[in-house]
């Protein structure tokens, strides 16, 4: 593996409706990190409305790099290069992030790298808060399963900053399939936490939901899913005035993490990986945390709950990566919304 340079790396995320910023230290220390969350503000519309969210970034993002910069004791000069997502995401919200991070780069003279929000993703698991003890450093090769609201995708990393992806989701994401399956069920905006919530005191095995295995591919459906509780649903609303909303919670979790775990061991094992990472929004779910630390079969890395979801400590991780080794962006970048992990 590369030997890699000592550097301290500014991020910033803004790629959907947290405006973030973090200050890490050679790729793993964090220094610092702030994440001012919009969450409230978009719970009204049951998501995210796009144009309100690139209006809270603009309020926000001087305040957040001001305070974060604090909070690590530092200044601008002594920052060793900006990183800031680049995409994918909501454009309007990726500008934002994209004019402050060239305005600071500019200003400073220092370097600008992009960042692919999925990669920064996987690179959270690299992530410590300074004054811990050091954990392990994941191992290559590595089988990463990338679950968030967007995106539910399996790849396999055989070093830094290099992947094959393996299969991705054909329809719904995981996160996505909490989230409609959560207004199913009239439970609160973001589906991840209100299901969990619910299942809490549900019965996991009343339902029998669909399960979609996809065979001879390492892709994921989750459509199927969310129509069966559906369906399961609209049964039940025939029969009965109240909906048994914590079996339903607890059987559909259930449903999504027996996929989600049990096609990452099999391609852990048919590509011969060392370990296990896991990384993405729905990472936070604790069933699923739980399932993959269960196993002892391989060494498995989840980031803590603080950096599962969207914040600007992940961007750092990668952006430190891609900086040591020389994958340096210029001023004229722009936002690739779409832009693919491989």
């Amino acid at each position: 593996m590369t030997e890699l340079k000592p550097a301290r790396i500014l991020a910033i995320e803004t790629s959907c409706d947290e405006t973030a910023a973090a200050v890490l230290e050679n790729g793993r220390e964090l220094l610092a990190s702030v994440v001012a969350s919009q969450m409230e503000i978009h719970a009204r519309y049951g998501g995210v409305f796009p144009e309100v969210a690139s209006r809270q970034h603009v309020l926000s993002i001087t305040p957040v790099v001001e305070q974060v910069l604090a909070q690590a004791h530092l200044t601008l000069n002594d920052i060793d290069a900006v990183a800031v997502t680049q995409g994918p995401g909501l454009a309007g919200s990726l500008v934002v992030g994209m004019n402050m991070a060239k305005g600071l780069a500019m200003g400073m003279g220092k370097p600008l790298i992009g960042v692919n929000h999925l990669e920064g993703h996987l690179y959270s698991a690299w992530v410590y808060d300074s004054g811990e003890i050091v954990p392990p450093e994941p191992q290559f090769p590595l089988m990463a399963l990338l679950v968030s609201g967007g995106h539910t995708e399996l790849n396999l990393m055989t070093d830094h900053l290099t992947y094959q992806r393996l299969g991705s989701t054909m329809d719904d994401a995981a996160g996505e399939a909490f989230d409609k399956v959560a207004r199913l069920l009239e439970l609160s905006y973001p589906g991840g936490p209100s299901i969990q919530k619910a299942a809490e005191e549900g019965d996991p095995n009343r339902f029998q939901f669909a399960r979609s295995w996809m065979e001879g591919t390492w892709n994921f459906s989750f459509s199927g899913l969310k129509t069966s509780v559906l369906y399961q649903v609209r049964e039940l609303q025939k029969k009965q005035t109240n909906l048994p909303v914590a079996d339903l919670a607890a059987s559909f979790q259930q449903a999504v993490v027996d996929v989600l775990f049990k096609k990452t061991m099999m391609a852990a094992r048919e590509f011969g990986a060392k370990e296990i990472l896991v990384a993405g929004g729905v990472s936070a779910n604790r069933p699923l945390r739980q399932t993959f630390k269960a196993q002892t079969e391989f060494p498995v890395h989840i980031p803590p709950l603080a950096l599962c979801t969207d914040n600007a400590a992940m961007i750092a991780a990668a952006g430190y990566h891609r900086y040591a080794l020389g994958h340096v962006s210029g001023l004229e970048m722009d936002v690739l919304p779409t832009w693919p992990l491989s």
